[in-house]
């Protein structure tokens, strides 16, 4: 497994735009797709967006895509969710994910990830 740390939550004012970071711990994190959840107040956790271990894959929510970018950058152990046009609806605690890439297709569901960091707070302001 390895550790996760997310930071970058705050409050943001409806569409602006605001970019979170998984920082990760362990050499073998080049090996792992992370993915982004998220979970507002009487809600279940939700798929936000997911990225291969290369970078090269990546796929969104219906309800970011257009919005939200996910990208990471291997040599500093991080994975970034720069999140745009922020709307009613986005604010939540943000989590983010990894599970070891087989190449099995995209990794969209909680059950599907093993390491999980504590989250960040967004809100937004109207």
């Amino acid at each position: 497994q390895v550790r996760l740390v997310e930071s970058g939550g705050g409050l943001v004012q409806a569409g602006g735009s605001l970019r979170l970071s998984c920082a990760a711990s362990g050499r073998t994190f080049s090996t792992y797709a992370v993915g982004w959840f998220r979970q507002a107040p009487g809600k279940e956790r939700e798929f936000v967006a997911t990225i291969s271990w290369s970078g090269r894959s990546t796929y969104e929510a219906d309800s970011v895509s257009g919005r939200f970018t996910i990208s990471r950058d291997n040599a500093k152990n991080t994975v970034y969710l720069q999140m745009n046009s922020q709307k009613p609806e986005d604010p939540a605690v943000y989590y983010c994910a990894a599970e070891t890439d087989y190449g099995m297709g995209y990794l969209y569901r909680t059950s599907d990830y093993s390491s999980w960091g504590q989250g960040t707070q967004v809100t937004v302001s109207s």
